[in-house]
């Protein structure tokens, strides 16, 4: 059985055993260099402090994953973040990168993000599918803006507006400062929809 459940540091290894493939094998990340596990770990940590990291297990073993990270450094930046998300090649086609995204954005609209960014190194047709069939909208292609596996690359950016625009918005919640008494409904809730 699929479950759904916030990411901790100990699933380091785990997530690595997907994403170490991307980066070493695709340009779909420009990452170039597979962190330790000690350093993924880390990473884990200090974006939980902030934003969600979530997973998609099956009897221990990650199937999928999908997190959130900030957009740019200035303050004025604070409402909008990047999405990212990563499906094992055994657990394609079960719902799962939908699942994580649907429950991602529901929490970051909690917190009162406006704007969630998706950044898609092209060509990847699988990648625009799902981002548009989750409701984002393309805006922007920055062409040749990175070099990796030989290659010059263009990178694609997409939009999903989660919140309203209000005068005076509050800034957007800490992540480890929520009550997260709500993840396990919104978590059981989701579940339904793996296959």
């Amino acid at each position: 059985m699929l479950t759904l459940r916030l990411a901790t540091p100990g699933d380091a290894r785990g997530i690595l055993d997907i994403y170490a493939p991307y980066i070493e094998n695709t340009s779909f990340t420009f990452e170039t260099e597979v962190p330790s596990v000690e350093a993924f770990a880390e990473r884990i940590s200090s974006y939980l402090q902030q934003w969600p990291w979530l997973v998609v297990e099956e009897n221990g073993v990650i199937a999928g994953y999908a997190y959130a990270a900030r957009h740019r450094e200035r303050v004025a930046y604070q409402w909008s973040v990047e999405c990212s998300v990563y499906v094992h090649d055994d657990y394609h086609r079960r719902g799962i990168a939908r699942v994580l995204y649907e429950t991602l954005f529901s929490i970051l609209q909690l917190q009162g993000f406006r704007n969630v960014y998706a950044v898609i190194n092209l060509p990847n047709d699988k990648s625009v599918a799902l981002h548009e069939n989750m409701g984002f909208t393309y805006f922007a292609t920055y062409e040749k803006v990175g070099y990796k596996l030989g290659r010059w690359k263009n990178v694609g950016w997409w939009r999903l507006i989660l919140n309203e625009f209000s005068e005076e918005p509050d800034p957007p919640l800490v992540f480890s400062s929520m009550e997260k008494v709500f993840l396990s409904e919104l978590f059981s809730s989701n579940e339904k929809n793996l296959r």
